[in-house]
């Protein structure tokens, strides 16, 4: 998974451990080479994907942006474990391990763990309304579930903005891997440097804009197989080299130690763990269940769920996909390998290079770097489209062009999947790289807000639509001052994705605290603009008769929840916009 949902796996701790330092290393000719190769690869399977399962046109995004809404479970599972763990994740938690132990780094893969039972309970209901009423976003959903355009927009506008820097840490993924290979990691011509990174996004849009979620739906597969190729090959090979799993954890634990004693020795407080104290279980697990909860509420997560063909595809998957975790929890442990190898370096993104750098021939380092790269692109598309098709449905149909046609919906789509991308080359390439992890940091914690009115909406509609957008208005607010209030030992602000709960005394995860905020707010207003009889807005969603119930039921004049004993009657899917709140 990319960094770690809601967090971006972003460690916790104090300093960052993502602060980029620089760095320089020779050129290395075989490295590139296989590299290349295996690059050239995946654009060619990109740019054919637009002839596989191949439609009668791309010009709708039904098939440009859900890929015909037909994935089986075999490819389903390759592309949403491939969009969700993205280059950034294999950077950033091993990253985090060495930098700072478990509590930034091993509830990864806790939450990733907790994070499928809640896929499995939420996503299929969540797919049969989006299927029926031809709804391509979740704010789709939340237009026709409330009647709101105002909410609609909030949960548009929110997925965007968390999703923009998201992309910008792929990008940050694929800068780690070229300068371990001495590529844009010397110099001082900013223009010959970045030229690299800017060669393969222009190639990642291009694929994109003519073969839609088909192109990293495709590549997914070959980006799988090295990903699980180069990991299991890592925890086998260099731990045996290094004199076992035993040796490792004891080089990582005196490594903290040592770290801890100095930073008591100095009137600092200890911001390593190897294994998380009493002090920092609040902190642990509200990181897990908070990112968990965060994940699949960003748009190209539920891209990818909206793209399979029924409700048995994605429980089918979310009973494979736990096979995710556990790659990822051997690749976390990559980070105490590190330690034990000898790896020095002040800016842990460079940890995984540096050490399969070391370890490994050239040849099989060039393998890893290419997967790692490919890693970034196949969730970069689907995130660029997932933004896109926020922008095209929910802002300019919604608001500029109500009558556009489906193929002119897919035109500026695609339009917009190229600025986005444009967008975040831009970000990464012209500000510091800590900047698009304290965005990242921030989209965690924004993204989580939108949960209250996805996911109670497929249950109930008694939240009222005015309150949902209160709660997500002070839940923003919150969580973004919380977040840009804590000081790290390099930042002046977004130091740390955890702060004291207000009356708690303890700390916790910004994110998780927000949510909380948002929901008391909503259930608080819903209840006082129920009794003044404030109007709650039309359902206009409606569900076949397999469909659970309570999704699309007609609201009775209270606007509660009632549920009739037949489901409503189908209606076309561009009469479900409902009247403007």
């Amino acid at each position: 998974m990319s960094p770690g949902p809601g967090t971006g796996w972003l460690p916790p701790g104090d300093p960052p451990p993502f602060h980029a330092a620089p760095f320089h290393a020779e050129f290395h000719g075989v490295e590139f080479t296989v590299f290349l190769a295996l690059f050239v690869l995946v654009t060619v399977i990109g740019f054919g994907a637009a002839r596989w399962r191949r439609a009668d046109s791309l010009d709708h995004l039904d098939e440009w942006g859900l890929g015909g809404r037909g994935f089986g479970s075999f490819v389903a599972w390759f592309l949403i474990g491939g969009d969700i763990f993205t280059a950034y994740t294999f950077i950033a938690v091993p990253g985090a391990m060495y930098a700072t132990g478990a509590v930034s780094g091993w509830f990864a893969v806790v939450f990733t763990s907790v994070v499928w039972p809640i896929v499995f309970v939420i996503m299929p209901r969540l797919w049969v309304v989006a299927s029926r009423n031809g709804y391509v976003t979740p704010a789709d959903f939340v237009r026709g579930r409330y009647g709101s355009r105002a909410l609609a927009l909030a949960v548009a506008v929110t997925g965007i903005v968390a999703t923009m820097p998201y992309i910008a840490l792929q990008l940050v993924g694929m800068q780690a891997v070229l300068e371990a290979m001495g590529i844009g990691s010397g110099g001082d011509n900013p223009i010959v440097r970045d030229i690299p990174i800017v060669i393969a996004f222009t190639v990642l849009a291009a694929y994109t804009y003519r073969s839609g979620l088909r192109a990293p739906a495709l590549i997914a597969f070959v980006k799988d197989v090295l990903i699980y190729a180069v990991v299991l090959v890592a925890v086998i090979y260099i731990p045996h080299r290094l004199g076992g799993y035993g040796a490792v954890f004891d080089a990582a634990q005196a490594k903290f130690d040592t770290a801890n004693a100095a930073a008591a020795a100095a009137g600092r407080p200890p911001k390593a763990a190897f294994i998380p104290g009493p002090s920092d279980f609040l902190a642990y697990a509200t990181l897990a269940l908070g990112s968990a909860m965060a994940l699949f509420m960003y748009p190209h997560a539920i891209t990818g769920i909206l793209s399979t063909r029924s409700q048995d595809v994605i429980r089918r998957n979310t009973v494979a996909l736990p096979l995710y975790s556990l790659l990822l929890a051997f690749l976390a442990l990559l980070g105490f390998a590190a330690i034990a190898s000898g790896v020095k370096t002040d800016n842990p993104r460079l940890v995984v290079p540096l050490l399969f750098d070391q370890q490994f021939p050239a040849w099989f380092t060039g393998v890893a770097f290419a997967a790692v790269a490919i890693g970034a692109l196949v969730p970069a598309a689907i995130m660029s489209i997932a933004a896109a098709n926020l922008f095209t449905r929910n802002i300019y149909v919604e608001f500029f062009r109500p009558d556009a046609t489906p193929a002119q919906e897919t035109s500026v789509s695609r339009t917009a999947s190229l600025l986005v991308k444009v967008g975040a080359l831009v970000f990464v390439l012209g500000m510091d790289t800590q900047n698009s992890i304290n965005l990242q940091l921030l989209g965690g914690v924004w993204i989580l807000q939108t949960f209250p009115a996805i996911v109670a909406g497929l249950w109930t509609r008694w939240l009222h639509r005015w309150a949902l957008l209160g709660g997500w208005l002070a839940g923003m607010a919150y969580g973004t001052f919380e977040a840009h209030a804590q000081r790290g030992a390099t930042a002046r602000h977004f130091g740390s994705s955890l702060a004291e709960v207000p009356g708690l005394g303890r700390t916790a995860y910004i994110a998780l605290t927000a949510f909380v905020l948002n929901v008391v707010i909503a259930v608080a207003l819903t209840g006082l603009l129920r009794a003044l009889r404030v109007p709650a807005g039309a359902d206009t969603t409606q569900v076949g008769a397999d469909a659970t119930r309570a999704v699309g039921a007609p609201v009775p004049a209270d606007g509660g929840a009632g549920v009739p004993a037949q489901p409503p009657a189908q209606v076309p899917a561009r009469e479900t916009a409902g009247p403007p709140a």
